[in-house]
């Protein structure tokens, strides 16, 4: 689910595993020998991504105050961060040792088996653990009304991790009765327990229903929390309000800047568009070219369509990289492909002869 608040232009709430919330389907890309006909006249905004908020996984906190906006390694093959463990006390108190290494280990069966006993006899932690396991269908069957009882029950014990994802699922009111003011108070009392998705998701529960300057404030030391927890999806908002001076922020490009390439270097595929656009133009800090041509490679490769028709200006003009116009044209074509259409990139296109078309079309296709 993608949406954008009225005011911030921030990121989406986030949806629980048990929430009816659309997925956007991701065009096709499979190769063909046509450019195929965009559907949209314009290049759309970069909208921000949704966080899975069952994850075992959580990325780690920022811990460089004064980052650096250094391409990816390769930025014709971008690596990823090694995968930080499982969080012990995401569900709680920490759960013994054999059921915590074996959920950890992805032994779900082994998991449930040892926290099923357990979550009946009242343990909180092992309530949580048996929720997910049921909302994922992680080794037993999906059972989405099981998973909802677990989460209540974990959520009246007061485990914050139960609170947040019952306060979602009351939210989107498909498994129980909507009861919003309930959501609320559930997601108020994970946040201030320190749950930077709960932190998150409350901002935005905040612009949308106190929408103005007192609602922004509120919502704005929120972001704050879980950005500075370590949360992509508000360290990408704190950015959007350092830039545009919202909340009671006074603006402040470098420190907007900061803070997008703490959400790139977290795979946040809009915050890398817009770092690297930024460092292309030189704003909020020095001009890096082949930076900027690097994290806009990054996000390409990785399926963003903005940044596959940015690139391929960036190819057609030489900026950060060497002029290569069929490379350029390729990139556009797998943009155009998706749906989007570009005026200055259709001409470029159109001023190639037949064979040069070829060329690009062949390089399109194998692009990935």
């Amino acid at each position: 689910m993608r949406r954008t608040t009225p005011a911030l232009l921030l990121a989406a709430l986030i949806a629980s595993p048990l929430s009816a919330a659309a997925q956007e389907p991701k065009p096709s890309q499979e190769p063909t020998d046509a450019i195929a006909a965009p559907a949209k006249p314009d290049e759309p905004a970069p909208a921000a991504n949704a966080v899975a908020p069952v994850t075992p996984v959580t990325p780690p906190a920022p811990t460089e105050s004064s980052p650096q906006a250094s391409p990816p390694p390769s930025p014709a093959a971008p690596t990823e961060a090694a995968r930080p463990g499982i969080d012990p006390n995401r569900f709680g108190e920490r759960l013994p040792d054999n059921v915590f290494g074996a959920f950890q280990r992805g032994e779900y069966i082994t998991a449930f088996n040892l926290a099923l006993p357990r979550a009946q006899a009242g343990d909180p932690a092992a309530m949580t653990l048996v929720a997910e396991i049921f909302a994922r269908g992680l080794g037993v069957p999906k059972d989405e009304k099981k998973a909802v009882e677990w989460y209540e029950k974990a959520a009246h014990a007061g485990v914050s991790e139960a609170k947040f994802q019952y306060a979602l699922i009351l939210l989107d009111g498909r498994l129980v009765k909507r009861d919003v003011p309930r959501a609320r108070e559930l997601m108020q009392a994970a946040a201030d327990e320190g749950n930077r998705l709960a932190q998150f998701n409350l901002a935005q529960i905040i612009i949308d229903r106190e929408p103005g300057p007192a609602g922004q404030l509120k919502a704005v030391e929120y972001y704050m929390k879980a950005a500075e927890a370590g949360l992509a999806d508000a360290q990408y908002a704190v950015a959007q309000i350092y830039a545009n001076g919202a909340g009671g922020i006074t603006q402040d490009l470098p420190e907007a800047r900061k803070w997008l390439i703490l959400a790139a270097r977290q795979g946040f595929d809009t915050a890398q568009v817009d770092l690297a656009t930024w460092l292309v133009e030189g704003k909020g800090g020095a001009r890096d070219m082949k930076a900027g041509f690097g994290w806009m490679h990054r996000a390409a490769q990785g399926g963003n369509v903005a940044a596959q028709n940015r690139l391929a200006k960036l190819y057609v003009e030489g900026l950060g990289v060497e002029p290569d116009i069929i490379e350029g044209t390729a990139w556009y074509i797998r943009a155009r492909r998706a749906g989007l259409s570009d005026y200055y990139m259709d001409d470029v296109m159109n001023g190639l002869t037949d064979e040069e078309q070829k060329k690009a079309i062949e390089r399109a296709n194998r692009l990935r």
